[in-house]
C-alpha cells in the first residue's frame, strides 16, 4: 500500500467518524456543543479530502485557524487528562481524542499554505508558466510601469527551488517597498498581478519582444 492509498484511507476513516457522529444526533438529539464539534469535524474531514485529492476547497485562509483550533483544543485535553479528575472512560475518550486531532491539525495547516499550485486558477497557472519560463531564459525580470494612479517597479528573479519578487509602489504620493518569496509560480503571478498595476503579460510583452529577431 502507498502512502497516497493510506492517507484515503485515513480520511475515509475520518469521515465515517463524522458520520456515525451525525447519525447519533440524529437519532438522540445532542446538545449545541456536540452539534459545534460535529460540525467542526466536518470542516477537517473537508480539508483533509482537499488536502489528500490535490484541490482547492473553500477558502485558503480558513485552514490554519483551524488548524490552530485543534492545537488550542488539544492542549485543553491534555491538560484536563492531567489535572482534572476524569473517570477512566472520561480521561480514555479525552485522551483518545486529543491524539486523534494530532494528523488533522499537522495536515490542515500544511494545506492552508497559500503558496500552492492547487488554490492557483488557471489564469495564474498560466501566468506562472509564462514566468517560469521567462526566468529560464533571463537572470533576472524588470519591469516598472505607470497607471492613471498609480506606479509600480517589480523586480523577480529565481534563487534556489523558489523565487523572489521585490516591489517598489506608489499610489497617491506614497511609497512602499517590500520583497516576498515564492514556490509556487502560480502565487508568483497572483501576487504580482493583485498587489500591482503589473501584469504577467507585461513581462511577456516586454521580454519576448527582446528576444525575437529583428
Amino acid at each position: 500500500m502507498n502512502m497516497k492509498r493510506a492517507y484515503l484511507l485515513l480520511c475515509g476513516f475520518y469521515t465515517l467518524l463524522i458520520l456515525i457522529g451525525a447519525i447519533a444526533l440524529l437519532r438522540g438529539g445532542g446538545s449545541l456543543l456536540a452539534m459545534l464539534q460535529l460540525g467542526v469535524g466536518a470542516l477537517v474531514v473537508i480539508g483533509l479530502w482537499g488536502y489528500f485529492l490535490d484541490k482547492g476547497f473553500m477558502n485558503p485562509r480558513i485552514w490554519r485557524p483551524l488548524a490552530g483550533l485543534l492545537a488550542l483544543g488539544i492542549v485543553v485535553q491534555l491538560v484536563a487528562v492531567f489535572t482534572a479528575h476524569l473517570s477512566g472512560a472520561a480521561m480514555t475518550w479525552t485522551l483518545t481524542a486529543a491524539i486523534f486531532s494530532v494528523l488533522p491539525m499537522i495536515f490542515l495547516y500544511r494545506y492552508g499554505d497559500r503558496d500552492q499550485s492547487l488554490w492557483a486558477s488557471p489564469e495564474e497557472r498560466e501566468g506562472g508558466k509564462v514566468l517560469g519560463d521567462l526566468l529560464e531564459e533571463q537572470r533576472e525580470l524588470l519591469l516598472e510601469k505607470q497607471a492613471e494612479d498609480s506606479q509600480a517597479t517589480v523586480r523577480v528573479r529565481k534563487t534556489g527551488d523558489g523565487y523572489l519578487a521585490s516591489v517598489e509602489r506608489e499610489r497617491e504620493g506614497s511609497v512602499e517597498a517590500f520583497e516576498e518569496r515564492f514556490r509556487c509560480p502560480a502565487t508568483l503571478a497572483f501576487f504580482i498581478e493583485k498587489f500591482t498595476c503589473i501584469s504577467v503579460g507585461d513581462f511577456a510583452s516586454k521580454y519576448t519582444d527582446r528576444s525575437s529577431p529583428a
